[in-house]
């Protein structure tokens, strides 16, 4: 849409003598949201209110939906979450200028106290429907309404709407139970939040795997293990909403959170039982956890059992491992391990790479550091490692005369498409020229310029 029709719009707006809505329509235009934007800049500052009324005006035009970012461009623009009083301004001029509105335009006005976070407005909105426009309420906006109480932390009144709603004949459905769900869990009365299951099954609304699995992530990080483990078995049990790997892996948290390892490996043998197989989300929950315990030599056997029963790959194992030891200060421990998998089959992933060249950097332990880059770059596995660190190392090779080692890492980088991250970069650069290695210098800096 060109800046025509937005001119055109932006005449009608600012220059109608009767009803805003009126003098739009009669353009009658093909909306997009570069326009809208550009309609909206029109309106920025001094003029918010006529820019709302555009908003919600052009959101109820056939053939156009707002998008997401459309509405959070908007309520920056037009100052909504700084000025929330300018939606009660909104609606009271409908009131005021009889202007004929519909349930259409109020669901846009509540999307935009959605977006702004405003429950306070949303709530006096719902309120104003009916008692001044005669516009019976939906399920859609009264779900909007109850998620902004939920998340504003007031869940009693988001339960005395969903009581309304009944009485008015409309039914919650899922995405209503879900927004008291996270409101219970988030207000620590998960507990609450299970009985909802109770509610669900009178109004004939069935809960799915992402509502049952928020009950019992609340549930576990509550501790209400017992309640978490009864509706585990109802899960599994169940059929249609069999736990799945974030669901078991949430339990096992729990469970190491609270030093119950025992617990915590029956519940991986109850995956295991139930044809769910971890990942290494899951691997690095048990071991890390065991880790930080002191529980080292558990750790490993820990990983043969992923390994042959779960079907996780070995190097994702031991790059658990990896991190886990150097989480805990064992670097000569990490690094031993870390060698043993590059000189294996199993392959370290990005993330144990980077984490263990950054350890070993930070304890002025560069050319080992460099070694072990240099295994990792004959290995294949250098792809995706942070290239800032590459930086720290060329500068610390440099400063200690490790000239040799410094020339071969920049050879690695210009190969890599790796530029010199400041602060590093002015003193590398002025130790490699130094030593007539200008031409690489030159190659290295040209890098981000050839891009």
């Amino acid at each position: 849409m060109g800046m025509g029709m937005a001119d055109t719009l932006c005449t009608h707006l600012h220059q109608s003598s009767g009803s805003v809505e009126n003098s739009l329509s009669k353009v009658k235009p093909e909306l997009d949201s570069q326009c809208v934007i550009q309609v909206l800049n029109s309106c920025h500052p001094k003029q918010p209110l006529l820019g709302v009324r555009f908003f919600v005006w052009a959101g109820v035009q056939s053939g156009y939906r707002h998008s997401a970012y459309t509405y959070n461009k908007a309520c920056k623009l037009l100052g909504i979450r700084q000025n929330p009083q300018i939606i009660r301004d909104v609606v009271l001029s409908y009131e005021a200028e009889g202007c004929l509105v519909n349930a259409n335009m109020f669901r846009e006005v509540l999307k935009l106290c959605k977006e702004a976070q405003l429950a306070e407005e949303a709530l006096w909105v719902l309120r104003k429907l009916e008692q001044s426009f005669n516009i019976r309420a939906d399920t859609v906006m009264y779900n909007v309404v109850i998620r902004l109480c939920c998340k504003n932390g007031d869940i009693e009144t988001a339960e005395k709407l969903t009581g309304e709603m009944s009485l008015n004949g409309l039914y919650p459905d899922l995405i209503t139970y879900m927004a008291l769900v996270e409101g219970f869990c988030d207000a620590g009365r998960p507990e609450h939040a299970y009985s909802l299951l109770k509610v669900m099954r009178v109004h004939r609304c069935s809960p799915n795997l992402v509502l049952l699995s928020a009950i019992l992530d609340g549930l576990c990080r509550s501790g209400s293990m017992e309640m978490a483990l009864e509706l585990l078995d109802k899960m599994e049990k169940g059929g249609d909403c069999s736990p799945n790997v974030v669901t078991y892996t949430s339990v096992i948290q729990s469970f190491c959170k609270r030093g119950q390892w025992a617990e915590a490996l029956d519940i991986l043998d109850r995956m295991k039982a139930s044809g769910c197989h971890a990942n290494h989300v899951t691997v690095f929950t048990l071991v890390d956890s065991l880790c930080v315990e002191g529980r080292v030599e558990e750790a490993y056997k820990l990983i043969d059992k992923f390994v042959v029963e779960h079907g996780v790959s070995y190097g994702d194992c031991c790059s658990s491992l990896v991190i886990s030891l150097i989480r805990i200060k064992k670097v000569e421990e990490a690094t031993k391990l870390f060698m043993e998998m590059l000189s294996g089959d199993a392959r370290p992933d990005t993330l144990a790479s980077s984490l263990l060249l950054k350890e070993l950097c930070m304890k002025a332990q560069v050319l080992d550091g460099f070694y072990l880059l240099e295994a990792i770059e004959n290995k294949g596995c250098l792809s995706a490692i942070d290239s800032g660190i590459y930086s720290i190392l060329l500068v610390g090779l440099c400063q200690r005369s490790h000239l040799t080692e410094a020339t071969k890492l920049a050879k690695i980088m210009l190969k890599k498409s790796v530029s010199l991250k400041p602060p590093y970069k002015d003193g590398a650069i002025d130790i490699l020229i130094e030593s007539g290695e200008k031409d690489l210098v030159n190659q290295l800096t040209g890098i981000r310029k050839g891009l």
